[in-house]
């Protein structure tokens, strides 16, 4: 038991907004599943996060479910990891009203992910597009994580949550732990496959730059044909003057373990429709069983509920006891 309680805690989380992409697996989940050994692992369904961009209801109940089941066949074993909905938990929407009245002005306007969404739905600047930076806050200081996994394009995040965690322990004591961000080595960052300077986004207008975890093999197969690489005929690691390729060559490192120079030498003196076909096929492989096991686990929608609300009580049981310490903290009459 003592093990337990010096166990570092990690929270992390991924918006149930869209399909899960191969760069959200890479990137994020399949790193997740190693962790559970050596840390406490909190990991959400961040879907308060989604509606600062409209969702269509029924797909974001339908999206929500999916994610569940494929962190679940993405090796997240519930016994181990604390999976839970971000909604199912009232103390974030709690505690991020709370920090909404702790963060300045100043720091959500020179955040970066708050121009790049107001440029992008420019019909709908919400104010809590502007604010869900004190939410992101809540989220980790809720859990009092030690670590929270990011890639290298959401560090802003974690820094502005030790600026509000600071301020207010400044103010009230020793009140948050101070998050670190977790970035792992390796494979963080997968990008589009026709526009490789750009990260794979499930929110990507072209469909052939998008590989989803859960999709047809045919299909991942046609869209790694059609990825873009160069006229100079080479499989060689370079990510400034070969994006895509370097970027087919990361991934193709990830679904087989070879290291680059494994793969430059497996393909010296052959072209890139062999190398394409070769990082497709791999691709298949390693998603298959995901997909199978997230389509045998969405037809037993009684145990996926059984996963989700025990997760909520679970992750409840310790949200509670941080947001009742800041409630007492602010002067709010215990009730």
């Amino acid at each position: 038991m003592e093990n337990q309680v010096q166990k570092k805690r990690i929270l992390s989380g991924i918006q149930p907004s869209g399909d899960l992409t191969l760069g959200s697996y890479v990137g994020a989940i399949k790193n997740w599943a190693a962790l559970a050994d050596e840390y406490d692992c909190y990991y959400m369904l961040a879907d308060m996060h989604t509606i600062t961009v409209r969702q269509v209801p029924a797909e974001l109940r339908r999206h929500t479910l999916t994610q569940v089941a494929a962190y679940i066949a993405s090796g997240l074993d519930p016994e181990k990891n604390v999976l839970f909905v971000q909604s199912h938990v009232p103390a974030h929407a709690q505690l991020g009203w709370v920090l909404d009245c702790y963060t300045m002005f100043g720091e959500l306007s020179r955040m970066t992910q708050f121009k790049d969404k107001s440029a992008k739905n420019a019909d709908n600047i919400n104010a809590g597009l502007f604010t869900y930076p004190a939410l992101m806050a809540a989220d980790i200081l809720l859990y009092q994580a030690d670590l929270v996994p990011v890639g290298g394009d959401q560090k802003q995040h974690v820094e502005i949550c030790r600026d509000i965690a600071t301020r207010f322990n400044g103010i009230y004591g020793d009140v948050f732990k101070l998050p670190e961000p977790y970035i792992p080595k390796v494979g963080a960052r997968v990008m589009s496959l026709t526009s490789p300077d750009k990260k794979m986004s499930k929110s990507d207008h072209d469909p052939n730059g998008c590989v989803y975890m859960l999709e047809k093999p045919e299909d991942i197969l046609r869209k790694f044909k059609k990825a873009v690489t160069d006229s100079d005929a080479c499989v060689r690691f370079d990510p400034a003057a070969k994006p895509g390729v370097s970027n087919l060559m990361q991934i193709y490192s990830v679904a087989t373990g070879a290291d680059f120079a494994a793969i430059e030498r497996e393909f010296d003196g052959r072209g890139y429709g062999d190398f394409k076909q070769a990082v497709g096929e791999a691709v298949v492989e390693l998603l298959r069983p995901i997909r199978e096991e997230t389509e045998r686990l969405l037809a037993d929608k009684t145990y996926l509920e059984s996963v989700y609300r025990a997760g909520a009580e679970k992750a409840a049981y310790v949200a509670n006891k941080t947001l009742n310490k800041v409630y007492k903290k602010v002067g709010f009459l215990p009730r």
